[in-house]
């Protein structure tokens, strides 16, 4: 592979900017093979070297796993013309890498949205076969109730066609919110049923996939890296 600059791999980690990796380095606090790096512009293979910060082993060649609290008015999209999108929200360096949102959420949705250049795991992530629950939390007009539940368990066909696996939903509030577990990710897919019910939505956050909970410390347009343990079980979702 390639040698890049020290610089840049580490910054392309997603977990530092690239201020944060000159300043580290300025520090002392970066190792390459033994040695104290000296300068950003030196260059290692990411594949090869040993890259240490405090001490710690740091992985700058594998792919990127980020987690976004997605706020309102953003689409879930890489680019588009005249609206603004998520990627809009992360620094050059990582919009450089090629990430993509794993699945979508509508414009007026907000809540987790994982991010990555890993298009298999993205692939497994999204497809029904793999029974990967995505839960929503979502307020209505109007009150839901075990009617409601039952319908969604037993799989919805909506006026248009569409068939949507069964799913489950749990009242909260007095029936005038709802957790809606999907293991599919169609257009509007909760909108749509709970609509079809006669309870339009009138707020809607994803708060999960699979063992991957939004961190609620992120505050809507904030990301961070997925953690270690969190992409492993994501990888675990997908076998």
């Amino acid at each position: 592979m390639a040698m890049e600059r020290l610089d840049k791999l580490l910054a392309s980690t997603g977990h530092w900017s690239r201020k944060e990796v000159k300043d580290m380095i300025r520090q002392g606090r970066v190792r390459v093979d033994g040695q104290t790096a000296r300068r950003g512009e030196d260059k290692a293979d990411p594949r090869q070297a040993e890259i240490l910060v405090d001490g710690q082993p740091v992985d700058c060649g594998g792919l990127v796993y980020l987690m976004l609290h997605k706020p309102a008015g953003l689409l879930s999209a890489t680019r588009d013309g005249r609206q603004g999108t998520v990627l809009d929200l992360l620094p050059d360096h990582l919009r450089r890498r090629g990430l993509f949102p794993v699945g979508r959420l509508d414009k007026d949705t907000e809540g987790l949205l994982l991010l990555t250049d890993d298009g298999p795991l993205a692939h497994d992530l999204l497809s029904p076969k793999k029974h990967v629950d995505k839960v929503y939390y979502a307020r209505v007009d109007g009150i839901v109730d075990g009617a409601d539940a039952a319908a969604l368990a037993r799989g919805m066909t909506l006026a248009d066609g569409l068939v949507c696996l069964p799913a489950g939903l749990e009242p909260l509030e007095g029936g005038r919110a709802c957790l809606v577990t999907l293991r599919e990710g169609k257009y509007h897919q909760v909108k749509r049923m709970l609509a079809a019910r006669g309870k339009p939505v009138t707020y809607l956050k994803r708060l999960s996939m699979g063992a991957v909970r939004l961190d609620e410390s992120l505050a809507p347009g904030q990301w961070r890296p997925l953690t270690a343990d969190e992409v492993a079980s994501l990888r675990r979702e997908r076998k």
